[in-house]
């Protein structure tokens, strides 16, 4: 084995000891504090049982409403010109 396979071999084996590959994560402690938040937020605003059931929905994909209702005024915005 000469010195360039080694080090070949070495590089493979960093990568495999740390998890990640050199890409970012997919999920952040930001997002888990944003998960919490929203939840609370709408628990506040539920006042049936139903409501609750869907504010727990709501919470885990609040980045996809936040993106649809930016997107949304984006429109309107655009279309007052």
């Amino acid at each position: 084995m000469d010195s360039t396979e080694k080090e070949t071999k070495n590089k493979k084996k960093g990568a495999d000891k740390s998890g990640k590959g050199g890409s970012g994560s997919g999920g952040s402690p930001i997002y888990g504090i944003g998960v919490f938040g929203a939840w609370l937020y709408f628990f506040q605003q539920a006042n049936e049982p139903e409501e609750y059931a869907l504010a727990v929905l709501k919470g885990l994909f609040w980045p996809a409403f936040m993106v649809y209702e930016g997107f949304s005024a984006l429109a309107r915005w655009k279309g007052q010109d």
